[in-house]
């Protein structure tokens, strides 16, 4: 279905930072836009921002001036919803409360014409019970936007059980039209994006409540070794704790206490503390004046060995033999079987398989064992992990880290904890994005799309996993289960099919 014709007019209820938002990006495309609020100053505060936003748009180059006089001159505030009966599309950006919305919605029913379009931003209530007391439930759907909606590309169309297909065809043409990287998302807790990230906060919290290393070392690993933009505890101190804790605990309870997405105690702990991040003053870190800000663990500089030996291949972490062999070190290769290894004199070194080091090196016999971490690109990383068995003498131990050393990368030591961090974290956000697939919550394209978009993942999740071999990714989540014991690491029935084929989430 064809996007909407620019002569439709738009209707946005709520003038706050998403509201105001979402008219900037309506109005900038072409569509006159009502903008209305309870709250009158607040649409005078929210034209006002919108004016600020496309004057630093004109200031950067970026928009001319009489496309931004123009666009402003299409935001049209209004006192009354009455005011806005001709409008074709009403987008609601109020409180997150579902009784309130469903009033919302009562009103602009009866107020627009029969073929108004009625769409929620909203992040995680569920679309199917907004739209449950219309009269017309198809007319409804979620047209759920990021903050901030001018820059944010991505928009999630979300259809509940009533929802028509062709008006969410044209939603998602008209969010195309926009500007934006629309997805459709069936209406399930989360959607796509606050489901398929919530194991970015998860395991990273996991690994920190096992003492296994320090949140400034395990952010600069996803960081600086995975390429997220953000490391998972600075950018929930970014977010605030009591929202994503507020999420976690909604998608947990949405879910009958799926133990997926069991909260975190710390992270309760810190929003009953009052330490919401850096709104607040301290979080995870502390932004108070006087406060620095901790540094990654790194290992002091160690003696590295001259030569090494390759045994079998390493996939995804062949891109460390071109930086040995450009650091000096000479580099041997021998067949093997099995997962590639690297020997360093009674040292190996090894891509964790989710098993701990010091299990791995019971059940291989081989004592000197060191684990490292998964890296985006392990040609190019500037740090990377290790995780050395409880069997491993010191000495074969900081040969290895030496070793890495020599070839150009920061080494941070983490205690032996499975799955190391980056590792599993990818692991289990492929599992969780492979159930979304699996549960017809969106299609893998759709699912990688919306992590790239929505919040800056270097790769979608399930490309991520092509990438590792899901067979690779199976064995990861299985060792975790096996671990813990616990049904939060249990593998996605796809994961598992797709792994006994060989087969990828992407042609």
């Amino acid at each position: 279905m064809a996007a909407l014709d620019k002569s439709v007019r738009v209707l946005v209820v709520g003038a706050g930072a998403m509201g105001s938002g979402i008219a900037h990006v309506a109005a900038l495309a072409g569509h006159a836009v009502y903008l209305y609020d309870m709250n009158g100053e607040a649409v005078a505060r929210g034209k006002a921002a919108i004016e600020k936003d496309l004057r630093f748009l004109v200031g950067k180059g970026k928009l001319a001036e009489a496309d931004c006089e123009a666009a402003l001159a299409r935001v049209l505030p209004v006192t009354k919803l009455s005011d806005a009966r001709d409008a074709g599309l009403a987008i609601e950006a109020i409180v997150e409360k579902l009784e309130t919305k469903q009033e919302l919605f009562a009103q602009l029913e009866a107020l627009l014409g029969e073929d108004a379009i009625l769409a929620s931003n909203t992040s995680s209530l569920s679309i199917t019970a907004m739209a449950a007391p219309l009269a017309r439930p198809e007319r409804l759907l979620g047209l759920h936007f990021f903050n901030p909606a001018p820059r944010m590309k991505l928009v999630e169309i979300v259809s509940g059980l009533a929802t028509d297909k062709a008006l969410a065809d044209c939603l998602h043409a008209t969010a195309t039209a926009w500007g934006k990287v629309a997805v459709h998302a069936r209406s399930t807790p989360g959607f796509i994006v606050n489901r398929v990230a919530r194991p970015y906060y998860a395991e990273a919290q996991r690994v920190l409540a096992e003492g296994a290393a320090t949140p400034a070392t395990l952010d600069a690993l996803l960081r600086e070794g995975c390429g997220f933009p953000m490391g998972p505890f600075e950018l929930m101190d970014l977010i605030g704790h009591d929202v994503n804790y507020a999420v976690t605990c909604s998608v947990f309870d949405a879910c009958f206490g799926d133990k997926r997405f069991t909260p975190s105690l710390i992270q309760q702990e810190l929003v009953q503390a009052g330490r919401l991040g850096r709104k607040s003053g301290r979080g995870f870190y502390d932004y108070r004046d006087a406060a620095s800000r901790p540094q990654p663990a790194s290992e002091t500089p160690r003696a590295g060995a001259p030569k090494i030996t390759v045994v079998g291949g390493l996939g995804v972490a062949a891109g460390l033999i071109g930086r040995f062999e450009a650091a000096g070190i000479k580099v041997q290769r021998r067949a093997g079987r099995g997962p590639g290894f690297i020997e360093m004199g009674e040292a190996r070194l090894a891509l964790s398989d989710g098993r701990s080091a010091t299990r791995r090196a019971h059940e291989e016999a081989i004592a000197d064992l060191v684990l490292f971490d998964l890296a985006a690109d392990f040609a190019a990383t500037p740090r990377i992990a290790v995780a050395i068995a409880d069997q491993c003498g010191s000495g074969a131990a900081q040969l290895v880290v030496g070793t890495l050393q020599q070839a150009g990368m920061e080494v941070s030591r983490i205690d032996d904890v499975a799955g190391m961090v980056a590792l599993r974290t990818v692991a289990m956000l492929a599992n969780e994005a492979a159930d979304a697939v699996l549960q017809g919550i969106g299609s893998a394209r759709d699912i990688d799309t919306a992590m790239r978009y929505g919040t800056n993942y270097p790769k979608g999740p399930l490309a991520w996993a092509d990438e590792l071999g899901v067979g690779l990714v199976a064995s990861v989540l299985a060792n975790l289960r096996d671990h813990y014991g616990e049904e939060r690491y249990r593998v996605s029935p796809l994961i598992q099919r797709k792994a006994f084929t060989g087969a990828n989430f992407h042609e």
